[in-house]
């Protein structure tokens, strides 16, 4: 079928059904000779993966579309077979940042307008004070966790590019940078949010399923011309992380004992298993919180790639000013995600889910109407 295949992957649980497709002889089953490759950086991935080390990769959504639109990098198109991960994200706050939004709280914690709108109190009490602009870690300029922080701190007013710093960190440099104050705030994946929490040096403000229904963050991602010349491999491929996805709903005690290996995630199967059971500590008091959409990775259609999501990150990256917008390049965008080779490996009929993005502020978002979207907000850096 072909040879060896190298897939590069970050420490997170979203890279869950590859690890499990691979540990548990799944790849082996359908031909293949896979090994994984653990990395620290977004960046790394993107690099290795467009200039041909790796022959396919855990990445996040947003960094697919942008190597396909040639933004931020080199130009290549990239191909997302297989959606990895919906949702997972958190933003997780120093306690000091965390006192300071729950005493300029109205309303609910877990809403995240209330939130937005204590934060933009914390912001103007600083600048009157004379302070330094909160400093919030994210993984990557193309990544969902920028455009979510964004998206929930401009709903309430806050400005991310002119009230607050926005710093790009690796994933598991998230957890030390907080701890050496280096950053007041981050959003990242499972498992760092929980670890953080557990140290006492952090609590988890949101789950990002708070900001957006259903939102995709990480791909099986391939180069367009690796798909084109190995085709029964990549639907092999498929075929072994969707069982694989299926394997982790059912089981996430072995699920979670498999990502624990020093070579794989390498935390605790504890922490992890809270992640696969969206039952995670929010506070170092002990405090639980219970969300059935904090991380989606085999159920409720997760697994299929869907058009719309890649509109909607599209659309924020327009949105932030990283790129014009095209009809051309919005249809390059959604073109990255291809349910077409997913229905065909698994020999399914899919049903897109239409208007899953659910996000708590703004209208009902459209992918033949990113115009209206980008008009509904006040805060942004696009050009009509």
């Amino acid at each position: 079928m072909t040879g060896p295949i190298r897939i590069g992957f970050i420490p997170l649980v979203d890279a869950a059904a590859l690890i499990v497709a691979v540990d548990k002889g799944y790849t082996a089953a359908e031909g293949l000779d896979v090994t994984l490759v653990r990395e620290v950086s977004w960046s790394n991935v993107r690099d290795k993966l467009n200039i041909g080390l790796f022959d396919a990769a855990h990445l996040l959504a947003p960094v697919a579309i942008a190597s396909s639109l040639g933004i931020g990098h080199v130009k290549v198109p990239i191909v997302a077979p297989f959606a990895l991960g919906v949702n997972g994200n958190a933003i997780t706050v120093t306690p000091a940042l965390h006192a300071a939004i729950m005493s300029n709280l109205e309303g609910d914690r877990f809403d995240p307008m209330a939130t937005a709108l204590a934060l933009a109190r914390v912001v103007a009490e600083r600048r009157k004070a004379g302070a330094e602009p909160l400093t919030f870690g994210m993984t990557f300029p193309f990544s969902t966790h920028n455009y979510q922080l964004r998206f929930w701190m401009a709903a309430g007013g806050v400005d991310p590019d002119e009230d607050v710093r926005l710093v790009v960190l690796p994933p598991p440099y998230m957890v030390d940078s907080i701890a050496n104050g280096h950053v007041d705030a981050f959003c990242v994946g499972a498992p760092w949010n929980s670890i953080a929490v557990d140290l006492g040096i952090g609590h988890i403000l949101h789950f990002v399923s708070d900001v957006l229904v259903r939102a995709a963050e990480k791909v099986l991602a391939v180069r367009q011309s690796w798909a084109d010349k190995h085709p029964d491999a990549l639907a092999a491929l498929v075929r072994a992380c969707a069982r694989a996805a299926n394997f982790i709903e059912q089981n996430h005690a072995e699920a979670a004992r498999i990502l624990a290996q020093p070579e794989r995630i390498g935390v605790d199967a504890e922490v992890l298993q809270r992640t696969l059971n969206g039952r995670l500590k929010i506070s170092p008091d002990g405090t639980f919180r219970e969300s059935s959409r904090y991380l989606l990775i085999g159920r409720d259609g997760a697994v299929r790639p869907e058009k719309i999501q890649a509109a909607w990150l599209y659309a924020q990256m327009v949105r932030w000013g990283q790129t014009p917008l095209s009809s051309e390049a919005l249809g390059t965008a959604m073109g990255v995600f291809r349910p077409d080779i997913y229905d065909a490996a698994l020999g399914t009929v899919g049903h897109a889910q239409e208007g899953a993005i659910g996000a708590f502020a703004g209208p009902a978002f459209a992918a033949d109407d990113v115009i209206g979207h980008l008009k509904a907000f006040k805060i942004g850096r696009w050009k009509a």
